[in-house]
């Protein structure tokens, strides 16, 4: 069970009060910024100056400082160094690996991972780049070992794999990342404050801010935490994926998103907390019900040794209903009958949300990846809300499954 206190360590950086006094930090609307010696700017333009030295801010592409800000505060929940944030999820995973790895390079990454990631990694970066993916089992370790080549850079999984809800063995995977000269990147979008990958020795941790993080699902974010150099790197203007690439984040929704992350650690403890009840009385069904805060779930001893104590298992659920149709006919009738939750894409919203996980955010995989990741046809993924009182949710859900007959 994790030591690290994520909460102190936000606590601590909030506690570096703004320049004009504010509980919050200003917005820094500005897209350039000014010096007052003409000779600073080479300076900034050659790296010896910047946020951290000198407090100089050059363009708002390189780094602003709302945006600058809303990183550390990331990286502080994280236990990392440094982090920056990104327009989206996505473009936080895609800047990492294109900057860790050169034409030609390989990556190891699980087999299981959101649709977005295996599109980039299967499809887009080796025809765009050479950069190729062998994807495997990260639960079988020699698996993951023999997967590795000469050319290995990067070692990629999700904490909780989307959406079949494996943990992955962090400590044991950067273990092998390692000794192969590779770095270990992590996708922590389904556990914020649950699990802290670079505590367990992961080298690089990205985010959906989107989801958890931000709570709303009314912003598209992401973001990238590791070691102060590494965030240097991916602004650097010459090399820097996220300086030339561009996926920059506005201020205005930097500020939006900092201004939630203090009650991202109640948030976390409810949404863990209602997603256990309800895959507990699941289970007691007898339902096929994935969740890894169950002591049947297979890694239910590795979650327990990864966890911060405070937050729970997790805010997500799966349950197989069988096929797509019975699938379809599950989330229709909690949706439009009793009001259960929604059906949509994303998670990490106050309101339950609902996605047949092979039709929606997996469908980029072919039917023989879907097989291989362990996604079936009814596989639903359910991002457990904190609306309504819970027993009443329950019953809701019961009535459902009661009106459809036995879940094989």
């Amino acid at each position: 069970m994790s030591t690290f206190d994520p909460i102190q360590s936000f606590a601590n950086l909030r506690h570096e009060f703004g320049e004009h006094g504010g509980v919050n930090m200003s917005v820094e609307a500005s897209t350039t910024f000014t010096v007052i010696n003409p000779t600073t700017m080479p300076e900034i333009f050659q790296g010896n100056l910047g946020p951290d030295v000198g407090g100089c801010y050059l363009y708002g592409r390189h780094f602003n400082p709302t945006v600058y800000v809303l990183g550390r505060q990331i990286a502080a929940y994280e236990g990392a160094h440094a982090g920056y944030c990104t327009a989206s999820g996505l473009s936080a995973i895609a800047a990492t690996v294109m900057q860790l790895c050169d034409t030609g390079d390989h990556v190891v990454a699980s087999r299981t991972v959101y649709g977005g990631t295996f599109a980039l990694l299967h499809d887009y970066l080796p025809a765009k780049t050479a950069v190729t993916t062998s994807f495997v089992d990260v639960s079988d370790l020699a698996a993951v070992e023999r997967a590795f080549t000469p050319r290995t850079r990067v070692l990629y999984c999700e904490s909780v794999s989307n959406p079949t809800l494996r943990v992955a063995d962090i400590p044991k995977l950067a273990d092998i990342a390692h000794r192969h000269g590779a770095m270990l990147v992590v996708d922590n979008t389904f556990t914020p404050l649950i699990i802290a990958p670079i505590q367990h020795g992961a080298d690089v941790v990205v985010h959906s801010l989107t989801k958890f993080m931000n709570g709303a699902s009314d912003h598209i974010a992401g973001a990238v935490c590791g070691t102060t150099e590494f965030v240097m790197r991916l602004m650097d203007l010459h090399m820097g994926s996220l300086m030339l690439l561009g996926p920059t984040m506005d201020p205005q929704v930097a500020f939006d998103i900092s201004l939630r992350l203090p009650h991202l650690g109640l948030r976390m403890a409810e949404h863990s907390r209602r997603a256990s009840y309800i895959a507990s009385r699941l289970d007691e069904l007898g339902l096929p019900v994935i969740y890894p805060g169950l002591a049947t779930h297979p890694d239910h001893g590795l979650l327990a040794r990864l966890v911060h104590p405070d937050f729970g298992h997790g805010g997500i659920l799966a349950l197989d209903l069988g096929t797509r149709e019975r699938a379809f006919e599950f989330m229709g009738l909690l949706q439009n009958e009793h009001q259960f939750g929604l059906m949509a894409v994303s998670l990490g919203f106050s309101e339950t949300l609902m996605s047949c996980s092979a039709a929606s955010t997996s469908s980029e995989m072919s039917e023989q990846d879907l097989e291989e990741a362990g996604i079936r046809p009814g596989l639903v993924r359910m991002s457990i809300g904190y609306t309504g009182a819970l027993e009443q949710r329950w019953m809701q859900l019961r009535s459902v499954l009661e009106k459809m007959g036995p879940v094989r």
